[in-house]
Order: structure tokens, then sequence, then C-alpha cells
């Protein structure tokens, strides 16, 4: 009986001590945190408050930027001619090598002339004789002219001697004609360059006969200088295009792959008529002197264009401009070392910056690095760094 009260007793001793610490721990707490019921949510707006985050700034700045599209252009010869033969024979001479350039007008082949030399004499010959009847048919009329009057010679006898010498008279101007194709053919079996510009391989050599205007050509020749760069847009820059077309020109730059010399510039002189309805693009054209020979037809270059620009525009780096469930935005600090979102309106971007349309002034402050960790009414400690210079900094 004894043993069990004192069990009951100790149980009772040992509640009362953990109700006593519990109760006095609740005291501890209420003396420290105040009497209020929402003090975890109290302290933890205050430690937000209070956090401070590292980053890097940049001021907006306003500059004239101008628009550039990048696309692969190719290199296309101003003219290419296919050199044929306008006269039936057997090729006797080349005259340039391969790859050779020659001017308009140098002697690229000779067919075989002999057989056009001979053309030429027979036609020849053929007026010598017909002149000499002429002058006797001539004499002919003349002389029945005056029999006739005389009454020696009958009417019909002086219209058949007049007729005669009329008929001459064409079939000297058949003559001429005549003389003047032979004169021509023979010309002809001396192939001359048509152009100025560039020999292909010869694709018809010495010693084989060839046909007039025959599917064959006997070498190409390309007109290098000057060239052309055709390239192509997206339809959607046409109005714009059209409208510096018309008043300031549309410069464009060129650059070879591989090739670490300067690029080249040139205006663009063509902007295609109709839109491709298979891809969406216009084309257009700019033309290049090339002496010193860099463009090569059937070339690949790198094409840059610029469609427009933007005078005295805001400008940050694009690192600095966010991207949002609403759009762009950008974190703005305060004079008070404190950030704001502020959406923003881009208007151009490239890899490294963007030109905004509206939602900054020029010379604000804005987070370059470091918004990860921001929150709208956080404190910011600026860091030097990557283009990093805080508020106010010239």
């Amino acid at each position: 009986m004894t043993s069990s009260r004192s069990v009951v007793v100790r149980r009772i001793v040992r509640t009362v001590f953990i109700l006593a610490v519990v109760g006095g721990g609740a005291a501890l707490a209420a003396q420290y945190f105040g009497p209020s019921g929402n003090h975890g949510d109290t302290a933890s707006k205050r430690g937000k408050r209070m956090r401070v985050a590292p980053v890097l700034v940049v001021k907006a700045e306003r500059k004239d930027v101008p628009e550039i599209e990048e696309t692969i252009g190719t290199v296309e010869a101003a003219a290419v001619v296919q050199v044929k033969s306008r006269v039936d024979g057997q090729i006797q001479q080349a005259f340039f090598h391969e790859g050779q350039m020659v001017q308009k007008g140098e002697l690229l082949f000779r067919v075989d002339p002999r057989p056009f030399q001979a053309a030429l004499a027979q036609a020849q010959a053929v007026l010598a004789r017909d002149q000499a009847q002429a002058v006797n048919a001539k004499a002919n009329v003349s002389r029945y002219g005056n029999l006739s009057s005389k009454g020696f010679a009958s009417a019909q006898q002086y219209e058949q001697a007049e007729a005669a010498s009329k008929g001459l008279v064409a079939t000297l101007a058949a003559d001429r004609a005549a003389i003047q194709i032979a004169t021509l053919n023979l010309g002809y079996t001396e192939i001359r360059s048509p152009i100025d510009g560039k020999t292909g391989a010869i694709l018809v050599h010495p010693g084989n006969l060839v046909k007039a205007n025959g599917d064959a050509a006997l070498v190409t020749v390309a007109q290098v200088r000057p060239v052309r760069v055709m390239f192509t847009l997206p339809q959607q820059d046409l109005p714009r295009l059209q409208e510096r077309m018309a008043t300031a020109g549309l410069a464009v730059t060129i650059a070879i792959p591989g090739d670490t010399r300067p690029p080249l510039s040139a205006k663009v002189d063509f902007i295609d008529n109709q839109v491709n309805v298979t891809s969406g693009t216009i084309a257009l054209r700019a033309s290049f002197a090339n002496e010193d020979g860099r463009l090569v037809p059937g070339q690949f270059v790198n094409v840059r264009l610029e469609v427009t620009r933007f005078n005295n525009a805001i400008t940050l780096p694009r690192d600095a401009i966010n991207a949002g469930q609403h759009g762009s935005y950008v974190y703005l600090v305060k004079p008070d070392n404190t950030v704001a979102v502020r959406p923003v309106e881009v208007a151009y971007q490239t890899d490294t910056f963007g030109v905004i349309k509206s939602g900054l002034e020029g010379g604000e402050t804005v987070v370059r690095d470091g918004q990860l960790r921001l929150a709208p009414g956080m404190h910011v400690i600026i860091q030097s760094g990557r283009g990093g210079r805080p508020p106010g900094a010239g």
C-alpha cells in the first residue's frame, strides 16, 4: 500500500515540474517577443527589409543606333556568256589560257578560214562579171534608144534592152549582199570575247569540228569586275527597306569567311519586284567593283545591312533587360539604393544591347548583374565591375 502511494506521488511531482517548465518558457517568450500574436511575421518582414544584395549596375545611355540585319549572300557574275561558233568548221587554235582575264573583242579561237576566204573570192568574181554585163546592158539601152527614135529599131527591142539593164542593176545589189555575207562569215572564223571577263575551262579544244550556234559552248566568260551579291531578307522588312531605299539608300557590308582583310561596302542597287511565296523573303542585290578579285562567283559571304537607324535612342546592355510573364522589365535602382521593377518596351535587340522604346529615361540606373537575388524594395550594394557604376557617377 505504501509503495503504491509512493508511485502516485512521484507521478504528481513529475507532472507539476513539466507544467512549471512549460509555463516558464511561455512567459519568457512572451517577455521577449511582446504580447502580439504576429511576432513571427513581423520578424520575417524586418529581416527581409534588412537584407542587401550585391549587384552591378549600368546607366541607360542615349545614342544613335543602327538596326542591322545579318544574312548569307551569294556572289554572282555581272554577266555570264557562253561563247559559241557562228560558222561551221574546224577549230585551228585557241589564243588564251584557261582562267585568263580577257577584254571585250580579244581573240579567243580561230576556225579554219580557208573555205570562207574562197567563198568571198567567188562572190567578188561574180560581182565583177555582173558589173561587166551591166555596163554592156546600159550601152544597149542607149543604142536601141537612138535607133528606135530614127525608126531603125522597134520599140519592143528598146524595152527589152532597158529591162535587161534594170535586171542587172538588181543582180549587182544581190552580188554585193553576197560579198557582205561572205565577209561576215570570214570574220566569224575569228571568235572574240563579247565582254570583259574571266575565261573558264576550254570546253571544245582545237582540232574539233564545230557547228554554227551549236549546243556546246567553246568556253564561258564571266564578268567579275564588277560582281553582284544577292541576298534575301524577311518580307516584313520590306516597308522599311523601301522607305530607306527612297531616302538615304541602303548600305551593305560583306565579309568573306576566312578572309582577314577589312569588309567590303556598297549600296543596294536592286530590290526584287516580288516576294518569294515559298520562303516569304524578298531578294536584294548590291554591286561591288571587285578590282582586287576577292569576290568569286558562287562564293558565300556574310552580309550586314543597315535597315534603319534609331536616333538618340535609349540603350541598355542586353543582360540588364529581363523577360517576364508580362513582358520585358528592368530593376531600377533608386537614390536610396533600393530597387523597383520597371516594365519596358524593347524596340530592337541584339546579342549585346537593346534599344528601349518606352519605360525608361536616359541616365537612369538599372541592375545589370545580380537580378536573381532581388525583389522589389530590397536594398542593394553596388559593386564595381563589368560596366558597373554607382548612381550619380559620371
